[in-house]
């Protein structure tokens, strides 16, 4: 029994199957609905880019981020042209994994993208960033 290591093939065992099975569902789902959103023609869609998707283990939801060229002040308008177009998306999904349900999807601009932007617009006009740059 001891040699099975019960509680360590527990512990590693959730992990290594959870996220290489998520990553490859979730890079699976960006790459289907990247190409859907081209197919789809709407022109509030045009500058959108799905940066990444958060699947739960089921199966049964997706968090689909994106970013958009458009910023912020057109987020409102992107996430109702994406849910107006959610059951083409899902359906698209459903033809091309072949799977026995496709998760709902819900969508949301990536907040972890902006932030990075923040920080780096904080950085560039940071004067003492400025001067220890000019100074190299």
């Amino acid at each position: 029994m001891g040699s099975r290591g019960g509680r360590r093939s527990t512990r590693s065992s959730s992990g290594a199957h959870r996220y290489p099975r998520s990553a490859r569902v979730g890079e699976t789902l960006r790459e289907i609905i990247a190409e859907e959103l081209v197919r789809i023609g709407d022109e509030r869609l045009e500058f959108v880019t799905v940066t990444r998707i958060d699947v739960d283990d089921e199966l049964n939801r997706a968090h689909v981020y994106y970013d958009s060229l458009s910023g912020p002040e057109a987020d409102e308008e992107i996430v109702e042209a994406l849910g107006e177009h959610r059951v083409r998306i899902q359906s698209s999904i459903g033809r091309q994994i072949r799977a026995k349900k496709t998760p709902i999807l819900h969508f949301a601009p990536d907040d972890v993208i902006r932030a990075a932007e923040r920080i780096d617009e904080i950085l560039r006009a940071d004067p003492r960033t400025a001067e220890s740059d000019a100074g190299e």
